[in-house]
C-alpha cells in the first residue's frame, strides 16, 4: 500500500514540513496543494531534488484538492504565518476562513484519513476542522503544545546536564498564554523531578513562560516557526503511518469541554488510538474551563 501525505499550504512552513517528512521518509507520495500555482511549481522542483538521494524513493508532486482528499493524513499548513500588521484577531478570523475553504474543497475525506491541523490559533482550528470534516474526533489532530513539550525537555536537559530522551516532560492545555507543565509528572530518568535535586534550583514559572516566550522571539525575530514545527509534524506522521503507537501532547477533542485542547494520547494508524488520563490539580482544571469556553466562542463566530 502506498502510504501518501497531502500538505496543503507550502509557504515557509508548509515546505518546512514537507522537508521533514522526506529526509525521514516517512511516506511514498507527498502532495502539495498551494493555491499560488507558480509557487507550488517550484517547490514541487526544489523538494523533489532534496528527495534524489540514495534509499529516499518519496515521490513529490503538485495536487488538487479532490487529489489530497485521498491522503492517508492531509496537513493544514495554510494561513500558518501571520502577515506584516496584521493583527491578531484578524489573523485569526483570516486563518478560520481560509481553513472553512479548504475543507469544503476537499469534502468529502478518505474514511479513513486523518487531517492534522498546524495552522494557528491551533486548537480553535482543530475544533473547527473536526466539525467540518466530519471526520470521527480521534482523526482530527492539531500540533498543539507538542512542539513547547519538545523545549520543556531541552531545557530540564541542561538544567539536569543529561540527554533530552531522558527527560519525560510535557506542555498541556490551550496553545499559548494559559499553556502550563503539570510539574507533579516530570520525572529525568524514571526518578521524579520533586525528589531531585540540581546543582541550580529550578525557576519552574521561568521554565514555563522560556517555552513560550521562545517562539514568540522566533517569530520577532524571522517571521515564522518553521523547522522546529515541521520536525513535530514529522514525528507525528511517522507515529501515525507506523503505528508506532507513541504518547504525544497534541490537541485532539475533549468530549468533557467540547472543543479541542492538547492533552497526552496515543498516536497510532487510526489517529488517537486512546488517550492518557493525566491527574490535575485544581488551578490547572480552572484553566482548562476557562480556555474550553474561550475556544468556544471563537469556533462559534466562525462557524455560522
Amino acid at each position: 500500500m502506498t502510504l501518501t501525505i497531502a500538505i496543503i499550504g507550502v509557504g515557509e512552513v508548509g515546505a518546512a514540513a514537507a522537508y521533514a517528512l522526506i529526509l525521514n521518509n516517512v511516506c511514498a507520495k507527498l502532495l502539495l496543494v498551494d493555491n499560488r500555482s507558480s509557487h507550488l511549481d517550484g517547490q514541487v522542483k526544489d523538494l523533489s531534488d532534496s528527495a534524489f538521494k540514495e534509499q529516499n524513493g518519496t515521490r513529490i508532486e503538485a495536487a488538487t484538492y479532490r487529489e489530497a482528499s485521498q491522503a492517508d493524513i492531509v496537513i493544514f499548513a495554510a494561513a500558518a504565518k501571520r502577515g506584516i500588521g496584521e493583527t491578531t484577531l484578524q489573523y485569526r478570523d483570516r486563518s478560520a476562513a481560509t481553513l472553512h475553504n479548504v475543507i469544503e474543497a476537499i469534502n468529502p475525506f478518505k474514511q479513513n484519513a486523518i487531517l492534522l491541523v498546524v495552522s494557528h490559533p491551533v486548537d480553535t482550528l482543530t475544533t473547527i476542522a473536526q466539525r467540518l470534516s466530519h471526520l470521527p474526533p480521534t482523526q482530527v489532530i492539531g500540533t498543539g503544545t507538542f512542539l513547547e513539550s519538545i523545549r520543556l525537555r531541552g531545557l530540564l536537559a541542561n538544567q539536569f546536564g543529561v540527554a533530552a530522551s531522558s527527560v519525560d516532560a510535557m506542555v498541556l492545555g490551550k496553545h499559548g498564554e494559559s499553556q502550563f507543565v503539570p510539574w507533579h509528572l516530570v520525572n529525568v530518568g524514571g526518578v521524579s523531578i520533586n525528589e531531585l535535586s540540581p546543582s541550580d534550583p529550578i525557576d519552574r514559572d521561568k521554565i514555563t513562560q522560556d517555552c513560550r516566550r521562545k517562539g514568540e522571539q522566533i517569530i520577532e525575530e524571522k517571521g515564522a516557526i518553521a523547522y522546529g514545527i515541521a520536525s513535530a509534524v514529522s514525528t507525528i506522521c511517522t507515529s501515525i503511518l507506523l503505528d508506532r503507537r507513541q504518547v504525544y501532547p497534541v490537541s485532539y477533542m475533549q468530549e468533557n469541554l467540547g472543543c479541542a485542547l492538547s492533552m497526552p494520547a496515543v498516536l497510532g494508524r487510526s489517529g488517537i488510538e486512546s488517550t492518557l488520563a493525566v491527574s490535575l490539580g485544581s488551578f490547572d482544571k480552572q484553566r482548562l474551563q476557562y480556555s474550553a469556553s474561550e475556544i468556544k466562542k471563537r469556533v462559534d463566530s466562525n462557524i455560522q
